[in-house]
């Protein structure tokens, strides 16, 4: 590879990672093509871009990102690498765990996300359990929607036994409002004033 294609490359990596909030990398040695292209096939289907990198230039790519110092990652890259890059915190380690059920690759390295920084295999289990933005509003709905279908549930079972009550209840004959009020103006004009 020449400098000006390992430039090239340590630009498309940087503008990869550049607005990436979570990245994993991961060793998928020992894995065969036919798992490889399983591996990445599915990642496809859960968008997590996954890209092979040599670790110098994946470290160099990280070293000139803004705003996050990834040197805590930096040990982790040795051997083959696999940079993975999701919307979702859990979807690579799910996975990753996913394809460990066949097999005992691949395995985590390290992850950034939620401004944490996960290093070592023994971190997958935890990264796995890390709720998706789109669970976390599940639960959130799920929780406001509860106390909303306790009082209409409540509401609705009132007016139930409101629409009894008036069922069993003889009902009295009304007296239109016009026909009382001239008697109640008559006795009002008959009263002596105080004066």
């Amino acid at each position: 590879m020449t400098k000006e294609d390992k430039v090239l490359v340590i630009q498309e990596l940087k503008d990869v990672l550049q607005d990436a909030k979570v990245v994993y990398v991961a060793s998928l040695e020992g894995m065969n093509a036919a798992a490889t292209s399983d591996f990445r096939r599915q990642a496809f289907k859960q968008n997590i871009t996954v890209k092979v990198v040599k670790n110098t230039l994946l470290q160099k790519a990280l070293e000139q990102i803004e705003g996050v110092d990834y040197s805590e990652m930096f040990p982790t890259f040795k051997g083959n690498s696999a940079l993975m890059i999701s919307e979702t915190a859990n979807a690579p380690a799910k996975l990753i765990q996913g394809f460990r059920k066949k097999a005992e690759v691949p395995a985590l390295k390290s992850a950034y996300l939620q401004e944490t920084f996960y290093v070592g295999d023994e971190n997958l289990a935890t990264l796995v359990s890390i709720k998706s933005r789109e669970e976390m509003i599940g639960e959130i709905i799920t929780l406001l929607q509860s106390p909303l279908r306790n009082v209409l549930s409540a509401l609705q079972n009132k007016d139930e036994a409101n629409g009894n009550a008036e069922e069993a209840a003889p009902v009295a004959e009304e007296t239109p409002a016009a026909e009382a009020a001239p008697e109640a103006s008559a006795d009002a004009t008959d009263a002596p004033s105080a004066e």
